[in-house]
């Protein structure tokens, strides 16, 4: 279970920050990941933050523009979105806990996430 907010609606090449907040677990402790859905696309993993000190992932389409980190402090893990292109459209799900942002971002299985943020990037 996770409590979702961000998205909105911005312009090419603008900025969105989503964040999620793991419900009755502690995020430092998460591998904790995002992917979004696109209409008429498949599923596509995003962005992954594994837990404690380790590592983050990143889809080869968002490499050097998406950045997601944690706030301890606040429970919540962020996904900070820069550079935005049209084609980065969709319905952004949070998912936790995983067992591996490795496999988990290999793969395509990525679990059925929360309510959703829905971004829309368009001029």
């Amino acid at each position: 279970q996770v409590q979702e907010s961000g998205g909105g609606l911005v312009q090419p090449g603008g900025s969105l920050t989503l964040s999620c907040t793991p419900s009755g677990f502690t995020a430092e402790y998460l591998d904790i990941g995002w992917f979004r859905q696109a209409p008429g696309k498949e599923r596509e993993g995003v962005s992954c933050l594994t837990h404690r000190t380790g590592p983050a992932y990143y889809g080869d389409s968002v490499k050097g523009r998406f950045n997601i980190y944690r706030n301890n402090a606040e429970n919540t893990v962020y996904l900070q979105m820069n550079r935005l292109k049209e084609e980065d459209t969709g319905t952004y799900y949070c998912y936790a806990p995983l067992s591996s942002c490795s496999t988990w971002m290999s793969g395509s299985n990525f679990g059925s996430g929360g309510q959703g943020s829905q971004v829309t990037v368009r001029a």
